[in-house]
């Protein structure tokens, strides 16, 4: 119960700085809206790509492509960002599950509320017909959801070394790309409108990855916050 108080609250807190500052919110809003308007002036300079009709693969690798860096540009300072002052005062009101867990959950609220504003703007600029709208917009939030979990445990961990750019790029190259995969076949799937029942094995590889990525978080994560 306490670490659930304490979740709780640190979601709040997190929340309450993101409204006041709007730093991570606004900064990727504006870039996916400028990433999708670029590709379209680009793709429109090319005969028959205008609306992107004719080609859905290269519709939906563009869109999670888009969401990846997206996911990274909002996520990586998670903890990067947090001075080593504060840091001391979250070590002395929560545990570092609590800490942990509250990162995590708040960046997958944020990056749900992204992913699907920057799907309202990409479908709006590259009109495209997706065959199962619902089981597209369930694969954005399991997208989201997944890239939460990894890049907050990658930033918690880079954010113990010096050089945090280059080792959050070394250590979740090997973490996403799996992700990505899956998340293209299922998202394929859902645009072709294929039976459900096919995208159940990457639902549940999914979903496999977050638990273990999550239970590796509240596991490692108080020996990363002990140093």
């Amino acid at each position: 119960m306490e670490l659930f108080d304490q979740t709780l609250h640190l979601i709040k807190k997190e929340i309450l700085l993101e409204w006041r500052s709007k730093y991570a919110f606004n900064g990727v809003l504006l870039y996916v809206v400028s990433t999708v308007f670029v590709c379209y002036i680009s793709f429109s300079l090319s005969k028959g790509f205008a609306g992107s009709q004719g080609y859905p693969i290269v519709w939906n690798v563009l869109f999670w492509i888009i969401m990846l860096f997206a996911s990274v540009n909002a996520i990586a300072k998670s903890f990067i960002q947090e001075s080593k002052s504060r840091l001391l005062y979250y070590y002395t009101i929560a545990s570092p599950q609590a800490i942990i867990l509250s990162k995590t959950i708040y960046n997958i609220l944020l990056m749900s509320l992204l992913s699907i504003l920057a799907l309202v703007v990409y479908m709006v600029f590259f009109t495209n017909t997706i065959g199962d709208p619902l089981f597209y917009f369930l694969s954005v939030l399991v997208g989201s959801i997944s890239f939460s979990t990894v890049f907050t445990m990658i930033s918690a961990i880079a954010s113990k070394a010096g050089n945090n750019g280059t080792l959050m790029a070394i250590l979740s190259f090997p973490v996403i790309i799996p992700v990505i995969l899956q998340l293209i076949h299922l998202s394929k799937n859902a645009m072709y409108g294929l039976d459900r029942s096919l995208s159940y094995g990457n639902m549940g590889v999914l979903g496999a990855i977050n638990v273990i990525v999550i239970a590796t978080s509240l596991l490692l994560f108080p020996y990363l916050w002990r140093d």
